[in-house]
């Protein structure tokens, strides 16, 4: 099985979409308990535009106990799908456990922000994402101004007359 599984994935890389997602269907039907083949059967609907198809396996992925790396993609994955999707709450409900479990990932906080700005919480999308600019920027001209992004993250209604 494992290495039916590492053949799914190279497919999936080399730009095989199609032929990945069927191996990886077959997979998930021959070991539907496998969180890891579960896991790379939804990354296989994602990559193809079918996110809906996603979600039930990102969902079992979870749930089977998926951890580490793969546990932080599935959630990424998953929090974004939602969100394509229309489930903002969904979405959010992902991502914020995602945080909570990996605080270090700023693609998981610059992904939420996208669910914060669909919830009308426009104020905290831009904190979070001006604060992930300020984290990992290493734009010369971004770090002049750290400190001024940083105070004024939060205070972006307030003017100074």
């Amino acid at each position: 099985m494992d290495e039916v599984l590492e053949y799914a994935i190279k497919l999936r890389e080399s730009g095989k979409q199609e032929a990945s997602n069927k191996l990886l269907l077959e997979l998930a039907g021959n070991y539907p308990e496998n969180p890891q083949v579960n896991y790379q059967c939804a990354w296989s609907f994602d990559v193809l535009g079918k996110e809906e198809k996603a979600v039930p396996y990102y969902e079992k992925a979870i749930c089977l106990g998926l951890t580490g790396k793969d546990l932080e993609g599935a959630l990424l994955g998953l929090g974004s799908t939602y969100r394509t999707l229309g489930e903002y709450q969904k979405s959010e409900r992902t991502f914020l456990k995602g945080i909570e479990l990996f605080p270090a990932n700023y693609a998981m906080k610059a992904f939420y922000s996208m669910t914060l700005y669909n919830l009308k919480e426009h104020q905290a999308a831009m904190e979070i994402l001006i604060s992930c600019l300020v984290q990992t920027s290493t734009d010369e001209d971004i770090l002049v101004y750290k400190r001024a992004l940083e105070f004024y993250s939060d205070k972006l209604d307030e003017t100074w007359k």
